[in-house]
């Protein structure tokens, strides 16, 4: 057992699974350059060291399992689609999630499909890495874009918040036969990349092999007053929200769902059958949020155990500013949080 950040817990899950399959092998930009970061937040730094280096010296390409890439990620994708279909397990490493929207059609139209378009005999086991969330970097490095995902059929979509379950949940991933799209806070990672406002997400992690399965939700604090389901950074705000809400008498169990696609509705009808309430926290936009999703849901099939409306607490509708004032403002708070726990729980 070790103390480890998300960051070396998603390294390390990574290293494992290298030296278990050798089909496994990591691509993206600044994956693990001499003297680079090991992409964007030190999860792959060292990883070049071990497996080696794919690289381009004077035309003699030197082999190794770790590629760095152009700055383009219609080419990381293309080429996670293709290596996946001939039998490898590419991770990939994307700077900063906003990018994805670069290789939209190589994962929404090929990952994705391509299982169910063979009749299941291909496959796509592919797993793309990406930061998300709001850290003072602007709109176009700041989006929380999981729903955009969570609505395509053939793909899964993971949220890992916590050091063990980052490694579980990515050798899951890294195992699993389908494309797999990682979502990992800016804010959470613990790395020596220093970010404003990063938590220390810290945990106890085995040095023994495991694995967190997708579609299981965690209970992170028990309640009996509102249910809160909150994913990564607003998993956390939530438990701060909830510690100082029980000084006022207000219980909350936290859920974090961990993967939004599978998503587990179980633990949380099971929660809201106990406390009759249900508030939804995202760092996603409001509107059509996977929060959204997920009150339909219990608006469709289980509208008798609620005894008070459902409540979403999200980023407001507009790109995310650049002022971290005005960032302060659109993302949701602790304060935001128990101001609308207060008004449910009077309901």
């Amino acid at each position: 057992m070790a103390v480890l950040s998300i960051a070396d817990a998603l390294k390390a899950a990574i290293a494992e699974e290298m030296r278990r399959d050798p089909s496994v092998f990591v691509l993206g930009e600044d994956e693990d350059i001499p003297g680079g970061m090991g992409g964007a937040f030190t999860v792959t730094k060292g990883i070049g060291d071990e497996f080696g280096r794919m690289e381009n010296r004077g035309g003699i390409v030197t082999e190794g399992r770790c590629i760095n890439t152009p700055i383009s990620e219609i080419a990381i994708g293309g080429l996670c689609v293709g290596a996946a279909m001939y039998g490898m397990r590419p991770v990939a490493d994307l700077q900063y999630c906003d990018f994805l929207f670069c290789m939209m059609d190589q994962l929404v139209n090929q990952a994705a499909k391509m299982r169910y378009m063979s009749g299941g005999k291909l496959s796509v086991p592919m797993v793309m890495r990406c930061p998300s969330g709001a850290t003072n970097r602007g709109a176009q490095h700041a989006q929380s874009p999981e729903t955009y995902f969570a609505h395509v059929p053939g793909l899964k979509v993971i949220c890992p918040s916590t050091a063990y379950d980052a490694k579980g949940m990515m050798k899951s991933a890294i195992r699993d036969n389908n494309p797999v799209i990682v979502f990992e806070h800016k804010l959470l990672y613990g790395s020596k990349r220093k970010e404003a406002g990063a938590l220390n997400s810290a945990g106890e992690v085995p040095d023994a092999d495991y694995t967190v399965p997708f579609g299981k939700a965690a209970i992170r604090r028990e309640g009996k007053d509102v249910t809160i389901v909150a994913n990564l950074l607003m998993s956390y705000r939530a438990q701060e929200a909830a510690a100082e809400l029980e000084k006022e008498g207000i219980s909350c169990e936290i859920i974090d769902p961990r993967s939004l696609l599978p998503f587990d509705y179980e633990t949380v009808v099971e929660s809201v059958r106990k406390t009759g309430k249900l508030m939804i926290v995202h760092e996603d936009t409001y509107n059509f949020g996977w929060g959204a999703q997920v009150a339909s849901y219990f608006a469709e099939h289980e509208i008798f155990l609620l005894n008070a409306p459902i409540v979403r607490v999200a980023a407001l509708d507009t790109p995310a500013p650049f002022s971290p004032v005005l960032e302060n403002y659109v993302i949701p708070s602790k304060e935001r949080i128990m101001s609308e726990v207060r008004k449910l729980a009077r309901l």
